[in-house]
């Protein structure tokens, strides 16, 4: 759909049941005015004539569209910066936040993210077969708390890393801290570095859509309610499976795969 056919009503009723938006950025004039307009809706509070009667005729309903808004953060992209300033969570490529930030190394690009982004709870870098890495933003303040170092707190957390076992985990590091990066500032969260699942060469079939598996999982672990602790392995898992088929979808799993039935 193009910006010029997206009414007001067709993006009530694009809205209407959904717990999360989600961009790739590809048609990015589109994913723009849908995040401009449902939060000059839901955040700004001052709707045009035209909102005002729609939320008139569904009141219920237009208390319900406050969504959170997930971006895929591949590449830079036209309009990616504009929508970033909408995003509630953010799943990035490995070369992407330091490409977007020109920081030092990825775990001082994700505080710079955080800080440039006031409203993202949490950003995740993929990193392949290596996992990925999340930073989450603290609902509450420690800024009086004593400052950590981002990449020695990484450090910390993959020594904790227990390699003898071939399925995805979830190291965490505590909650609430104040964590900082030399030269860029400190934010208030917590570090958490997921694995990924050790796949057999012999099962290792294809890795295409590995990625859009894996944010698909974190955009279910979102709606059902998911602790990182839990999402993360999770995803990695969906992800995982998908490698063991040819193509992007043939091996995806069902919910009730017995491989993810621990989540």
């Amino acid at each position: 759909m193009v910006p010029e056919e997206l009414t007001q009503e067709n993006l009530f009723a694009a809205l209407d049941g959904a717990d999360i938006v989600y961009f790739d950025v590809r048609l990015h004039e589109t994913a723009l005015l849908v995040a401009e307009e449902h939060f000059f809706v839901l955040v700004k509070g001052t709707p045009s004539s035209e909102i005002e009667l729609c939320l008139r005729n569904n009141p219920v309903q237009a208390s319900q569209r406050k969504l959170p808004i997930l971006i895929d953060a591949e590449r830079k992209r036209d309009g990616l910066d504009e929508l970033l300033n909408f995003a509630s969570y953010v799943v990035c490529s490995a070369k992407f936040p330091q490409a977007w930030t020109g920081a030092s190394s990825t775990p001082v690009a994700l505080v710079s993210m955080l800080l440039r982004l006031p409203n993202i709870k949490f950003i995740i870098v993929t990193l392949g077969e290596k996992g990925c890495l999340m930073l989450e933003r603290s609902t509450t303040d420690a800024s009086e708390a004593e400052e950590i170092d981002v990449e020695s707190l990484l450090e910390s957390l993959e020594k904790k890393e227990v390699l003898s076992s071939s399925m995805p985990k979830c190291i965490a590091s505590k909650s609430n801290l104040r964590i900082s990066a030399d030269g860029i500032g400190s934010i208030s969260g917590r570090l958490l570095l997921g694995t990924a699942e050790i796949i057999p060469s012999e099962e290792l079939i294809d890795t295409t859509g590995a990625g859009d598996a894996f944010i698909g999982a974190v955009l279910y672990g979102l709606c059902s309610g998911m602790p990182p602790e839990k999402m993360l392995p999770f995803a990695a898992q969906v992800a995982a499976c998908g490698c063991r088929g040819l193509g992007a979808r043939t091996a995806l799993p069902h919910r009730t795969d017995p491989r993810l039935v621990a989540y």
